[in-house]
């Protein structure tokens, strides 16, 4: 495609000093047929070619300030998960958490934001042309009125709390050091890829996939992920016999409440720029979270005849998940849709999960994996090319083709999660070792695996 319009710009540009060639000549030849003793009017110059957008302060700002905002949601998740574990794990899990910061931020500039990002390589993955972040172009086509770097660390904030998902899944039972290189290698061969098949200017990117802010690359990644994890390394000792309900459920609302606040940041700071699309997202993804949030109290209400405060807040992260692929693409009435529904599907989820028996520890794929595919399913069914002019309609707008992109794009991504993560397991199991011993699990991680307590009382 670049070949293509280097040389298309070549015969442009020849076409015009012809023209002007031509048209120099017919002047001189009107001026010697008269004698005029007038000088020949000189030829009008070729037309410039349109300027690049300049650099918007304001949308730079916003970017670098929605940056910000995703950053606190892995601290946010560090909370939420922290909350729902028993206090011997609290350290543990708020530690996963924390050292994925500093782990994937390394990774996203020396080689992450490359993979995902860079010159695409059979429209696969984006190669190591811009290893260490070198040879970059000073703005990217993706975000034209901010500088590169903007959005490179724009992107890191999701690159980071994807992986840092999947530890719902397997909490209480996996050692700190399977941990860090399992997720190493997770990111760099699950999320990077992805990311480029659906925003990089991959396979999907070029199909026409809608997915605004992550479904697809961020929550069904992780969710997909989660579920094989959880699968591949058994029940918690005693689950199903021990009592496992979260130690502090105070700490889960307040973790509920920085991811609801952070979001803010991962959805409307997608728009990368402050313009009506960011505020179309924003208030999609309010009413999305607020109305899934009712309708899981409202199902509990039903259910168990009581509103509980971790249904509250698990309702309003699975709105913040289905909206996350859908909020600059759909309107307010798809929003509070695809909210009543969500809470539905993951509050289903969960239930088949208690009825199956499987051990996904924090329900990260109830919520993340069902969620994620919802929303970019929905987002095929509710788009609106008036919302959003780069983007299409939707099968109720007319258009059933772009739901079937969407499909294509969900089953891409869940059996490409799968796939991986059953490599990386076995591959981090059989050398470093993945899930503690037996003895050690008992203990509590924060003992075992970091010498510390989250509690002195």
């Amino acid at each position: 495609m670049g070949l293509f319009k280097y040389w298309l710009g070549m015969l442009k540009g020849k076409s015009a000093a012809l023209a002007t060639a031509g048209f120099s000549l017919m002047t001189a030849g009107s001026v010697w047929a008269q004698e005029a003793a007038a000088p020949v009017t000189a030829a009008a110059p070729a037309a410039a070619a349109p300027a690049a957008p300049a650099i918007s302060a304001g949308d730079t700002a916003w970017v670098l300030a929605s940056a910000a905002l995703v950053l606190l949601m892995t601290p946010g998740l560090a909370f939420f998960y922290g909350g729902m574990v028993r206090k011997k794990n609290v350290m543990a899990t708020i530690m996963q958490s924390f050292f994925l910061v500093a782990l994937i931020s390394v990774q996203w500039v020396i080689w992450g934001y490359s993979l995902a990002f860079g010159p695409s390589k059979n429209f696969f993955f984006g190669g190591l042309d811009w290893l260490f972040l070198d040879h970059m172009p000073d703005v990217s086509s993706l975000a034209p009125t901010i500088p590169h770097y903007a959005y490179m660390i724009f992107q890191a904030m999701f690159a980071i709390i994807t992986p840092a998902l999947i530890c719902g899944a397997y909490a209480e039972r996996v050692s700190f050091k399977g941990f860090v290189v399992f997720s190493l290698l997770w990111a760099t061969f699950v999320y990077d890829v992805v990311c480029h098949w659906v925003w990089g200017g991959g396979i999907f990117t070029q199909m026409g996939a809608l997915d605004f802010a992550g479904g697809t690359v961020v929550h069904m990644s992780s969710g997909y992920s989660a579920l094989t994890l959880a699968l591949l390394l058994g029940k918690r000792k005693g689950y199903g016999r021990e009592s496992m309900v979260p130690h502090n459920l105070t700490m889960v609302l307040l973790g509920a409440s920085l991811l609801w606040f952070g979001w803010f940041g991962f959805n409307a700071g997608s728009a990368c720029a402050a313009n009506a699309l960011a505020c179309n997202a924003f208030v999609t993804t309010n009413t999305a979270t607020a109305m899934a949030a009712i309708t899981w109290c409202l199902i509990e209400w039903f259910h168990h005849g009581k509103a509980t405060s971790l249904g509250a807040a698990s309702g309003a992260v699975a709105g913040l998940v289905a909206i996350t692929p859908a909020c600059g693409f759909v309107n307010l009435k798809g929003s509070l849709l695809i909210g009543i529904v969500v809470s539905l599907l993951c509050y289903a989820a969960i239930q088949v999960k208690v009825k199956l028996g499987y051990d996904d520890s924090l329900d990260a794929f109830g919520v993340h994996g069902i969620g994620g595919t919802w929303g970019a399913l929905a987002t095929g069914l509710w788009a609106l090319k008036s919302i959003n002019s780069s983007g299409a309609d939707g099968l109720l707008a007319g258009n059933p083709g772009q739901l079937m992109i969407q499909l294509k794009t969900v089953l891409a991504t869940a059996a490409w999660s799968v796939l991986i993560t059953v490599v990386l397991y076995f591959l981090v199991e059989k050398t470093v070792g993945l899930r503690v011993p037996a003895r050690e699990e008992e203990l509590g991680l924060d003992l075992s695996q970091h010498g510390e307590e989250g509690y002195h009382i």
